[in-house]
C-alpha cells in the first residue's frame, strides 16, 4: 500500500483522487446508447444485452415462475439472514417519517408542509461477480415504506438469461412490481425514456460501474431525478493505537473486494498503526476469494499519517468519504465534527459490513467526495415534499398591502392585481 507521511496541505487534492476514469471517457458511448434506445426502444435493449451480456432474450420481464423457483432456491439460513435485514431496515425508515409540519404565519394565513410518495420509483441492481441482493433491501423497503405505487427493478442477466435468486427473493419480498432482466446503461435509458416493456420512471436509484453512473447523470437531462450520482465503493478509517490492526485491515478490504476500481484509506496519528495494518492486510488479503480484485484497489489505495487529531479531521472533510470508519481513543471529537461523509461507523465493535446488510441504516451513499453535497438513501430520498396555505379575508388584508408592494418594485402589475382586487371586494362587502 502507498504510505504518506505529513502530507502538505496544498497536495492533499492530488493525494484523495479517485481512481476513476473522467466523464469524458464515457459520456460518448452513453450518449450512443441512450439515442439507440428512445428511437428504437426494445429492440435497442435487447440489441445491447446480447452485446454486453452475451444473452439473446426473446422477453426480459421476470416471470412468476421464475420467482418462485427462486424462492425455492433460496436456503432457509439465507431467508433468516435476509429477514432480519429487513427487520432492521424497516424500523428504522419507518423512525423517519414525519408528520404535516403547520404554522400559523400570520393571522389569518395558515402554511402547511406535507409529504408525498414519488409514484415511479425505478431500483438498477448491480449483478456480475457480486449480485448486490442488499440493495434490494436497502431500496425497495423505504420505497414500500413511503408509499411509491410502481416500483421497477432492472438487473443484468447472467449468460443463461436468470437473475440472482437471492436478488429476485428480496425483490419479492420488499414489494417490486415489476422484474426487468436489463443491465448497464441500457437499463437506466429504458427507464428514462419508457419502452413497451420497461415503463418510465420518475427516479431512478442504485449503485453501478462508472458507465451507470454517467448513464444515470445522463437521464437528468431528460427530465428523471436520480438519487446521487453513486460510484466506486469507498472507505475511508481514522485509527490511533486504541484501535485493532486486524479490525481495521479487515474493513479496508471490505471495500477493496468490491472492485478493481474501488479505494480505501487509512489516517493515522501512529505510525506503528499504520505498520500494523499493511501487515494485516496483506496477510488477509492472501487467503481471499476476490484477492486479485482487491489487489488492485489496494493499489489504489492510501496509509497516511498526520501529526494529530485536528489534521486528520480537515484531510478527511477535503476527502469527504462514502463510509467513514472512528476507532480512536476521542471517537466524540471526529463524529461531534465530522461535516463531510455519507455513513459513520463508530467503534473497534462496528464494521462497515454492518451497514451494507443489517443494522438497519441504509448502504446506497454517495462516493467521489458528493459527501460533501448529497446525502444518502433515505426515506425522504422517495417523497416529495409538498407546501399548501391556506388565507383567510382577515389573512390577505394582514399581508396584502406588502405583497402588492413588493409586486410593484418588481414590475410584476399583475401579481399586484391578484391582491388588489381580492382586497377591494372585501371593503366592497363592509
Amino acid at each position: 500500500m502507498n504510505k504518506i507521511y505529513n502530507p502538505k496541505q496544498e497536495n492533499w487534492a492530488s493525494l484523495l483522487e479517485r481512481p476513476t476514469k473522467t466523464v469524458d471517457d464515457i459520456e460518448a458511448t452513453v450518449k450512443e446508447i441512450f439515442a439507440a434506445v428512445q428511437s428504437k426502444g426494445d429492440d435497442a435493449v435487447q440489441q445491447y444485452t446480447s452485446q454486453f451480456d452475451g444473452i439473446a432474450l426473446g422477453n426480459n420481464l421476470v416471470s412468476n415462475a421464475e420467482i418462485e423457483l427462486a424462492i425455492a432456491a433460496v436456503s432457509d439460513e439465507l431467508k433468516e439472514a435476509i429477514q432480519l435485514a429487513k427487520s432492521n431496515i424497516e424500523k428504522f425508515h419507518a423512525a423517519q417519517k414525519t408528520n404535516r409540519v403547520s404554522v400559523e404565519t400570520a393571522e389569518g394565513v395558515q402554511c402547511w408542509q406535507e409529504k408525498r410518495p414519488i409514484q415511479k420509483i425505478g431500483l438498477y441492481i448491480p449483478g456480475g461477480t457480486a449480485p448486490l441482493f442488499s440493495t434490494v433491501l436497502m431500496l425497495a423497503i423505504p420505497a414500500t415504506i413511503a408509499g411509491c405505487k410502481e416500483v421497477v427493478l432492472c438487473s443484468p442477466p447472467d449468460k443463461n438469461g436468470n437473475l440472482n435468486h437471492a436478488i429476485l427473493y428480496a425483490a419479492n419480498l420488499c414489494g417490486v412490481t415489476k422484474i426487468i432482466k436489463v443491465g448497464g446503461i441500457q437499463a437506466i435509458a429504458a427507464m428514462t425514456f419508457g419502452t413497451t416493456t420497461i415503463p418510465k420512471v420518475y427516479k431512478i436509484f442504485g449503485p453501478g460501474n462508472q458507465y451507470v453512473t454517467v448513464a444515470k447523470q445522463l437521464a437528468t437531462q431528460f427530465g428523471v431525478a436520480i438519487d446521487m450520482p453513486a460510484g466506486p465503493s469507498e472507505l475511508l478509517v481514522v485509527a490511533d493505537d486504541s484501535a485493532v490492526p486486524a479490525f481495521v485491515a479487515s474493513d479496508l478490504l471490505s471495500q477493496a473486494e468490491h472492485g478493481t476500481d474501488s479505494q480505501v484509506i487509512l489516517v493515522s496519528t501512529s505510525k506503528a498503526m499504520i505498520e500494523a495494518v499493511e501487515q494485516e492486510v496483506q496477510s488477509q488479503l492472501a487467503v481471499l476469494p476476490r484477492k486479485k480484485i482487491a489487489e488492485k484497489a489496494i493499489a489504489n489505495s492510501k496509509l497516511i499519517f498526520v501529526e494529530n487529531a485536528a489534521i486528520a479531521l480537515d484531510l478527511i472533510n477535503a476527502y469527504g468519504p462514502e463510509h467513514f470508519i472512528v476507532c480512536t481513543e476521542n471517537d466524540d471529537f471526529y463524529v461531534d465534527n465530522i461535516e463531510n461523509a455519507g455513513s459513520v461507523f463508530i467503534g473497534n465493535y462496528t464494521p462497515e459490513s454492518a451497514g451494507d446488510y443489517a443494522s438497519g441504516t441504509n448502504h446506497t451513499l454517495p462516493t467521489n467526495g458528493y459527501a460533501k453535497n448529497y446525502s444518502g438513501v433515505n426515506l425522504d430520498s422517495f417523497m416529495k415534499s409538498m407546501t399548501f396555505q391556506k388565507i383567510s379575508e382577515r389573512g390577505i388584508q394582514a399581508i396584502g398591502q406588502s405583497i402588492e408592494i413588493m409586486a410593484e418594485k418588481e414590475g410584476l402589475q399583475a401579481h399586484k392585481n391578484a391582491v388588489t382586487l381580492r382586497l377591494k371586494a372585501i371593503e366592497n362587502e363592509k
